[in-house]
């Protein structure tokens, strides 16, 4: 099972690709981030995060796609922003597939470190571990992409506990 881990953003999108077969080790196909600038006029960020899944799609074909859901407790103009992001992210991951899930980031923490409080280096460590790597993917969002896609593959017998509906 082919599964593209997204952490949505509206200037960082993570992603992470891994291939995940039952009772074996993940693989990794790709991570990395579709970066936007800022003071770039909205309606061309979303276009190139728009443009940005659609070739992940295209490219690794995946069977199911998982995102972060989104967390904020305080710049309420930083969410809508970010909300504006992930509309966009999941309405073009819709095109591709209906396999679509979200996840807590404790949720996410919980299922690659043991412990939903765990900091960003913890995780980072785990990605490099879990997945074989010689270094710590970078950038964070990446590394969280991955978690995101590990999080799924580990999640994946129970599918409708956290599809997107």
């Amino acid at each position: 099972m082919i599964i593209l881990g997204m952490d949505p953003g509206l200037a960082i999108l993570g992603y992470g690709v891994i291939d995940y077969q039952k009772g074996s080790q993940y693989t990794v196909l790709d991570y990395g981030c579709v970066f936007t600038k800022a003071h770039t006029p909205m309606p061309d960020r979303l276009m190139k995060l728009a443009d940005g899944v659609e070739a992940l799609c295209r490219k690794f074909q995946p069977d199911a796609i998982a995102m972060e859901e989104l967390f904020f407790n305080k710049n309420v103009t930083t969410a809508i922003a970010v909300a504006q992001a992930r509309g966009v992210i999941l309405q073009q991951a819709a095109r591709y597939t209906n396999e679509l899930f979200e996840y807590t980031p404790l949720q996410v923490k919980q299922a690659v470190v043991g412990y939903g409080r765990a900091d960003k280096h913890q995780v980072q460590e785990m990605m490099r571990l879990q997945l074989r790597l010689t270094e710590i993917p970078q950038p964070d969002d990446a590394a969280d992409a991955l978690a995101i896609a590990i999080c799924h593959a580990n999640s994946s017998e129970m599918p409708q506990s956290f599809r997107i509906e």
